[in-house]
């Protein structure tokens, strides 16, 4: 496998760099000593403008998003930014250079198959009822459907929007389901976690994944809800064990969990289960918009992110409590003393 040694979070001014990279975005633009190449380079740890300036700018083979390169050249700053002054560029072949994705498009902390794994012990936990056990499991195991999951996104831009994305939000999902059922006795959590396994199966077929990770045709006709109530069918209709009532709740579940019709629901949740998995699904795709904006401050000195379009506002850094408490029971511990108080 061709190994990648320097990362775009490492660069530093001064520095002389020779390492591939992905073509984030590529424009051929005019100046007064020639044409040049305007482009943006990208791995997994982020991105660098980068130039290759004439006469080398008019040797080397036109290129485009999406095409891999060995780059060499200096680093330098403009305007407060890191600038790639390339000198040396050669363009890679994808296939042939055996080269690892996960160097240089952004993924998931957590390995796919470790959250499948997670997904199954959840599976082996929850699903007392055999055929919802045995339909899930079935559906996991196809190689297509596994094979789809294992590098899906789990949407464009907002949330999750990185390979394993979709499997880290899936898992989410079914445990925050998980834990509101323990809070709420009466709610079926079978039906509840099978639903939260699948609700966004659909995004594995609506997204293209990759550097541009675009709507496919399909997603843009259809959408990642009837899409994957498309792929579950078969699975459903050869299942004879499983009951038909059981059947279409796990369909209103899927079909309503955006929960309302202007966030593209076809369905409005009408049972304690839709309601569950719908706002399990909400606030698991807020909360990782909000910390990965929040991550993206740098220093004790900033408070504010920049203005958020998608959630219509500022998001803010607060102080965290101190862990005072936790610090003394460490300390107790360490000193073997008893903080109970001593009888008369």
């Amino acid at each position: 496998m061709t190994q990648k040694f320097t990362y775009i979070k490492d660069l530093v001014t001064g520095e002389r760099v020779q390492d591939i990279f992905i073509v984030a975005e590529a424009q051929m633009r005019e100046s007064r000593n020639g044409p040049f190449w305007n482009l943006k380079l990208q791995d997994c740890t982020g991105n660098v403008e980068a130039k290759i300036w004439s006469p080398l700018s008019q040797n080397v083979p036109k290129l485009f998003s999406g095409m891999f390169v060995r780059a060499g050249g200096m680093v330098g700053k403009f305007r407060d930014r890191l600038q790639f002054t390339v000198e040396a560029l050669e363009v890679l072949d994808e296939q042939g250079t055996d080269l690892e994705m996960s160097d240089f498009l952004p993924c998931s902390k957590v390995d796919g198959e470790t959250m499948l794994q997670e997904i199954d012990y959840l599976i082996a936990e929850h699903l007392t009822h055999a055929p919802w056990k045995k339909f899930c499991r079935k559906v996991l195991k196809s190689e297509e459907i596994k094979s789809r999951l294992l590098a899906a996104t789990g949407a464009k831009t907002v949330h999750h929007a990185y390979i394993g994305g979709l499997l880290e939000h899936t898992l989410s999902v079914c445990r925050l389901c998980m834990s509101m059922c323990d809070n709420y006795p009466g709610a079926d959590r079978q039906v509840v976690l099978a639903a939260a396994i699948f609700h966004d199966l659909g995004k594995a077929w609506e997204l293209s994944g990759g550097l541009v990770n675009d709507y496919t045709d399909e997603g843009r006709l259809m959408g990642h809800i009837q899409i994957g109530l498309e792929k579950l069918e078969p699975f459903l209709a050869r299942d004879r064990k499983l009951d038909p009532e059981l059947k279409l709740h796990f369909k209103h579940l899927i079909l309503s969990h955006h929960g309302e019709y202007e966030f593209g629901a076809p369905k409005r949740p009408k049972t304690p289960e839709a309601f569950i998995l719908h706002y399990a699904d909400n606030i698991d795709a807020k909360m990782n918009t909000v910390f990965s904006e929040l991550d993206k401050l740098e220093g004790d000195d900033q408070k504010w992110t920049p203005y958020q379009r998608f959630l219509d506002r500022y998001l803010y850094k607060p102080q965290p409590t101190p862990e005072d408490r936790e610090k003394q029971l460490e300390e107790v511990k360490d000193g073997n003393q008893c903080l109970l108080p001593l009888k008369a």
